[in-house]
């Protein structure tokens, strides 16, 4: 059973004023945003869409400085699978503490990581744990990109490197070149298949086979100039690109053409490891065992870790070859270790995928009644909703436009009413629900009715309304026309 906790009371709304502050601590919170805005890079991203400065947390609520309290659907981007300061991490991290254990150990070998990595272990695919090494890479999951990148270019000898489009693998230079933010000569993009925005334009099983042809031509051609790369990398469900999951028939294809070919699989888990998406790893919905696996986020249970776990054939590495100053983070593998042991004694992975199936249902109903809702699609309690401006004046379009402005009014909106959920997609016009895997039901419930609520605004807000009652154009002293 899934560790619950009540619903918070919906808070009040405040019109126009995210976050409804209370005028109690609208001043220091304020001051508080002002002093970030000055101090911090342009290059801040959340707190801008969401000007709230958190002070306590629990499961799936945060209470901000101003008092109010929010619905986290975003989840520290996914990071957080149990929720905000769950008992069993905060056990584990405390455990640590009071040891008088060292909490910076480089790469050697304590306890507390022989813990992480045994328990790490008995939850990756059977046939990859049997004969696997793990590399401990920097705290971010971009870290283990490079890491990854590094690894099969190192083992191959190869330089290129396949990957997809709409796929998002991190911030750094490598991590940016396989992802698309970045032009590398080495990088070959491939179309990643989708329903609604079919880049074949057909979408379904004959979308998804005329992208495996694609991928296969390009690779057989020897006029296509694409020598045969050091790894293709890919995410199992796009998370960043849309909430798009890979059709699990597609997954299997492209491991056996990558396997027939000798190039290295790269499977990018960093969000939709852990339970996320329905299984431990997403990876186990099509069966596929790729020969790496990058993960991050969850794995650290709230705090930084990164590793990336692959085939001991590849384990080409010279001493040396790949380190970082950061590594042993002692607190984040004792949290981590209970993360993982957590989840998977609990069969929360399960229970994503039953609630996540549940709360799909509701979407789809809710999109029935609403034509900006163009498309509802994801994986586990990983949920996409994709708004759209249903009145094109293109009658060959696939698909409605993407309205990026009525997904940001609908975040606010959300926000206004102690909701927090994230954008994304190619333009930031997917609304994307992240909650924890403890989840309860009327938890769910409690964040349907509040997106439900804040969709049906924003629409208000973007829809053209009859023209406001003015009473001097009626002539009251005889009949109305």
């Amino acid at each position: 059973m899934a560790v619950t906790e009540p619903a918070p009371a919906a808070p009040s709304a405040a019109p126009g004023r995210p976050g409804g502050r209370t005028a109690a601590g609208g001043g220091a919170l304020e001051g508080i945003l002002r002093r970030q805005s000055l101090r911090e890079s342009a290059a801040r991203t959340y707190a801008r869409s969401l000007p709230i400065v958190p002070v306590r947390a629990r499961g799936l609520t945060i209470e901000g400085a101003d008092g109010r309290r929010y619905l986290d659907c975003l989840s520290g981007a996914g990071t957080l699978a149990l929720g905000h300061n769950h008992p069993v991490v905060l056990e584990a991290i405390k455990k640590v503490l009071d040891s008088g254990a060292p909490l910076h150990v480089l790469d050697l070998a304590t306890p507390v990581k022989d813990a992480f990595t045994t328990e790490l272990f008995a939850t990756l695919p059977p046939a990859l744990a049997a004969d696997a090494r793990v590399q401990f890479c920097g705290p971010a999951g971009t870290d283990a990109v490079e890491a990854a990148l590094k690894l099969v270019r190192t083992a191959t000898g190869r330089s290129g490197l396949l990957s997809f489009t709409g796929a998002y693998h991190g911030m750094t230079a490598g991590a940016l070149d396989a992802s698309g933010g970045a032009t590398d000569v080495r990088v070959t993009r491939l179309p990643y298949p989708q329903n609604y925005r079919c880049p074949f334009g057909v979408g379904g099983e004959r979308g998804a086979e005329l992208a495996a042809r694609w991928t296969e031509n390009l690779l057989d051609d020897p006029k296509s100039g694409v020598t045969t790369p050091a790894g293709m990398i890919l995410e199992p469900v796009q998370g960043e690109g849309g909430v798009i999951p890979a059709p699990d028939a597609w997954m299997r294809r492209m491991r056996a053409v990558t396997a027939a070919r000798s190039i290295p699989l790269i499977a990018d888990e960093v969000q939709t490891g852990v339970g996320r998406t329905g299984a431990f790893w997403a990876v186990e919905h099509s069966g596929v065992v790729p020969d790496v696996m990058v993960l991050s986020k969850a794995i650290g249970g709230s705090l930084p870790l990164a590793v990336i776990v692959y085939r001991s054939e590849l384990d080409a590495w010279e001493p040396g070859a790949h380190a970082g100053t950061f590594r042993g983070n002692q607190l984040a593998m004792a949290a981590g270790a209970a993360t993982l042991a957590y989840v998977r004694e609990n069969r929360l992975a399960d229970r994503a995928a039953t609630l996540g199936a549940r709360m799909l249902g509701r979407l789809q109903g809710l999109a029935a009644a609403h034509p900006c809702i163009g498309d509802v699609r994801g994986r586990g309690l990983m949920i996409g909703v994709e708004l759209v401006a249903p009145d094109t004046d293109d009658p060959d379009a696939l698909a409605p436009p993407v309205d990026p402005a009525l997904a940001a009014t609908v975040q606010r909106e959300c926000l206004d009413r102690g909701l927090i959920v994230e954008l994304g997609g190619r333009h930031s016009g997917v609304v994307r629900l992240l909650p924890p895997l403890t989840l309860s039901d009327e938890q769910a419930e409690a964040v349907l009715d509040r997106f439900a609520d804040a969709l049906a605004a924003a629409e208000r807000a973007h829809r053209p309304g009859p023209p406001a009652y003015d009473a001097r154009l009626r002539n009251d002293t005889g009949p109305s026309h």
